[in-house]
């Protein structure tokens, strides 16, 4: 094994904590800065994985202001974790600085700006990465090794649903989930997107409808209980997708729903049903019905990191440079997904099929494997 890539983390929110935590124990990562435009909190990051409010100790990690995180000799790739609205820059200072960037989801905040990102990194010969990297984990991996099994013949068809009824009954402060950028399709639509992706394929056309029943959300707890959040995008999206493949995919994304027995996301071929886990989740049951049998059997696990926890991604990555070959949750796909989110929100307002302009490689299946740890870690993965 070669040195560790070396990581500096910019954004130091409520995410950053999962993770710190589960990079901590990685052999093939190394957390070497921290950054947040609120410096405390930066400080509390740095202590949390063993660092101080100057210089690192070992295996700590230095206390910096972003842009200068972005230019350390000490970073090789900036880990974004700030909030949506501030992927594109910050992704675009690291990437002028010559780092290799990952970013949460999403990429950016439009497809121009996330074209911008891996154009740059492109001429620059740098990597772009970005979550989720959820689907890496053994329930999407192992759902993904059933399909290119043969498992369930020919795909043709899928469905996928993430409904709830919304994030103020809970989230002490859910208005972003109600602005532009949010809203149940950008801020779920990437893990089941991904997730469709490395099932079926890229996306070739799409079509869609939205409503807002509820635009008037009230706060349920917190500080702010009580006090009214008026929802600026659309809350449930009806949605169907048409894979390069010709499976055709039917989305429901949904922040007015009570209470549901729907599937999370199910794969249908000529041969038998597939049952996906949440894409949200790094693992869950998969299950197979095949005409002969008539009954669904659990699957073990066959694909997939072994109890992976945010930041696989990162590892992957890390891993990927050294064999010198792509990353899973890279860039192209982040776009991609990006790309058809914004291509269902204008179909949602001119009721009409509208093309893709995008495509990505599907992502190679994951082994069924446990990434590296560092000496003294626990052997039974990320948790």
């Amino acid at each position: 094994m070669g040195k560790p890539l070396r990581v500096g983390v910019i954004g130091c929110g409520h995410i950053s904590r999962a993770y710190l935590s589960a990079l901590a124990r990685l052999a093939d990562v190394e957390v070497t800065a921290v950054a947040d435009k609120v410096r405390e909190r930066a400080e509390q990051a740095a202590a949390s994985i063993g660092g101080a409010r100057g210089a690192r100790g070992a295996r700590g990690a230095r206390v910096l202001e972003p842009p200068e995180l972005a230019a350390s000799e000490e970073v090789d790739l900036v880990l974004n974790l700030t909030v949506p609205a501030a992927h594109f820059e910050v992704a675009s200072l690291a990437l002028k600085a010559g780092k290799h960037v990952y970013n949460e989801k999403p990429l950016a905040t439009n497809r121009q700006q996330s074209a911008e990102l891996l154009h740059l990194a492109g001429g620059m010969g740098l990597r772009v990465g970005c979550a989720p990297d959820t689907v890496l984990g053994t329930g999407v991996q192992t759902a993904r090794a059933v399909v290119d099994e043969g498992g369930i013949g020919t795909p043709h068809s899928a469905m996928a649903f993430m409904v709830s009824p919304g994030h103020e009954g809970w989230h002490h402060r859910p208005q972003f989930y109600y602005q532009v950028g949010g809203g149940p399709l950008f801020d779920m639509g990437p893990y089941y997107l991904s997730a469709l992706v490395h099932l079926l394929g890229p996306v070739s056309k799409v079509t869609a409808a939205a409503s807002r029943p509820r635009p008037k959300r009230v706060i349920g707890s917190g500080p702010l209980a009580g006090s009214t959040v008026h929802s600026e995008v659309d809350t449930h999206v009806a949605a169907l997708l048409e894979h390069t493949s010709g499976a055709l995919t039917t989305v429901v994304m949904s922040f007015e729903v009570w209470g549901s027995r729907l599937p999370r996301i199910e794969v249908h071929g000529t041969e038998g049903s597939l049952t996906v886990p949440d894409p949200n989740q790094f693992a869950g049951k998969v299950e197979v019905l095949s005409p002969a049998g008539g009954q669904w059997e659990t699957v073990p696990e066959r694909a997939g990191y072994i109890g992976a926890a945010r930041g696989a991604g990162v590892a992957d990555l890390a891993e990927a440079l050294s064999a010198g070959r792509s990353h899973r949750a890279n860039g192209h796909l982040a776009h991609h997904v990006l790309d058809v989110m914004e291509a269902l929100n204008e179909a949602a307002g001119t009721r009409e099929w509208l093309k893709v302009a995008s495509s990505c490689e599907r992502p190679e299946l994951v082994p069924l494997t446990v990434l590296p740890e560092r000496a003294g870690q626990a052997a039974n993965g990320l948790r």
